[in-house]
């Protein structure tokens, strides 16, 4: 960035690609560029929370039983959600001293390294406790990376939409986490159903890691083209994705930034409900095969797709706001009797899952940025990251870990109270931000 440090080689590289299009970058390389991106950190996601349900009860936890195992494998998902935002603040003062471009480079190597690290995890059996402990810095590493992998490309996409599009291009950075979940699923399922149990605990799971860390290499050079491109840099010159001080933002938005942390948490709160929570329910309490199971995720996945497509066009036919809050009101009446159907064999396993992934796609396709609107141009970058990272804390960072904990102590019932409160929490959101939005400046 103009007047920040050295730009990084890859940098260079970057703008050396866009000095052959004198155009610019059109909003439609923006969208590939963003859901490159997305991918890569979906697919990140995705690696580790199966691995959290088939892999490490058995060799972080092996003392356990296999449902206590699984508890605290999931209370470790949990850290990534909460050292997010300390890679937000971390990584924003990177951000302001030296450019997006080193910012990126180093937060998507982070993350990578800290993935990939996960696969060289020894076992129990070698080195005892400290496996789980290890295995806390490398989640938390995940968490602080991510934070630093905001990279306020969904704006820029947002801003050079047609006016009549916006809805279209708000799905679009979305499609990158059921992308990531079918080739994480994919690789899972083939290892799943090619290797012995000895071999697929021994080093089958850790191959997808390998595979998150060269996906990372590729996403980063996809980010930078975007984050050196001229329209890019007028919006930084311009302060729309400049980043401001923390603390000056929650001063001057700190309001907006609550409310769009609720504002998706319907969304968000589903997210895990249909592809973490139901594998550890199918592993723990069924006699399922997980190989399969997984297939049906891909599936589900795919479907999710084609509902995000939906959304896009619903959104720019009704508004967002009309999208989200129906979204919401149909998912507070799927948390009051779908899981259950986990209980009523394949079938009833695949229809929780494809009336959720629908639901999913329809609702997280509009979930990004729902407020962002609300920000004033120089608090729009840093105020959407922290929300982001709130709305992921409160929303989705704990929610496989309490569908567990209430469907194994109440019933399959309870465990839709947490996606329940999501809805709910949407929809106050939603209500409350229409009230702000007629009120006198």
């Amino acid at each position: 960035m103009a007047g920040n440090a050295a730009s990084t080689s890859p940098e260079r590289d970057a703008r050396a690609i866009n000095s052959h299009h004198d155009d610019g970058v059109h909003p439609g390389e923006i969208a590939i560029g963003v859901i490159i991106g997305r991918t890569s950190e979906y697919f990140d996601f995705f690696v580790y929370a199966i691995a959290s349900v088939i892999v490490f009860p058995q060799i972080v936890f092996p003392y356990l039983d296999r449902l206590t195992g699984t508890i605290w494998s999931f209370a470790i998902f949990a850290l990534a959600f909460v050292a997010r935002p300390l890679g937000s603040l971390i990584f924003l003062a990177v951000d302001r001293h030296f450019g997006r471009g080193i910012k990126l480079t180093i937060a998507l190597f982070l993350l990578g390294s800290s993935t990939v690290a996960v696969a060289f995890l020894p076992n129990y059996a070698q080195i005892g406790w400290v496996s789980a402990a290890m295995l806390c810095a490398f989640r938390i590493g995940q968490g602080i990376a991510l934070g630093g992998a905001w990279d306020g490309l969904s704006s820029l996409l947002a801003m050079n939409a047609p006016e009549n599009r916006r809805g279209w291009y708000a799905m679009v950075p979305q499609i990158g986490a059921p992308l990531g979940l079918i080739v994480a699923s994919g690789l899972f399922a083939y290892f799943l159903s090619n290797l012995s149990t000895a071999d697929f605990l021994d080093w089958g799971w850790r191959y997808p890691f390998f595979v998150a860390f060269a996906l990372n290499v590729v996403a980063l050079f996809a980010r930078l083209r975007i984050v050196v491109s001229p329209q890019y840099e007028a919006s930084f010159d311009n302060l729309e994705l400049q980043p401001s001080r923390v603390t000056a933002t929650i001063r001057s938005d700190g309001w907006t930034i609550i409310v769009g942390a609720f504002a998706p948490l319907a969304s968000f709160a589903l997210f895990h409900m249909v592809t973490v929570f139901p594998i550890s329910w199918i592993l723990l309490f069924t006699h399922q095969d997980l190989a399969t199971f997984l297939l049906v995720e891909i599936g589900g996945a795919a479907v999710c797709i084609l509902a995000m497509i939906m959304s896009g066009l619903l959104a720019d036919r009704f508004g967002r706001r009309t999208v989200l809050g129906s979204s919401a009101a149909a998912i507070a009446v799927y948390s009051g009797f779908a899981p259950q159907l986990l209980d009523m064999g394949p079938i009833g396993a695949a229809g929780f899952m494809f009336v959720g992934f629908i639901l999913l796609g329809v609702a997280f396709g509009q979930s990004s940025g729902a407020v962002a609107s609300g920000f004033s141009p120089q608090s729009r970058y840093t105020g959407s990251a922290l929300t982001s990272d709130l709305a992921w804390l409160f929303g989705a960072g704990f929610a496989p870990l309490a569908a567990l904990l209430l469907a194994t102590r109440v019933g399959l019932i309870a465990a839709g109270l947490y996606l329940l409160s999501g809805a709910l929490g949407t929809l106050a959101a939603l209500a409350i931000n229409k009230n702000l939005a007629r009120k006198p400046d």
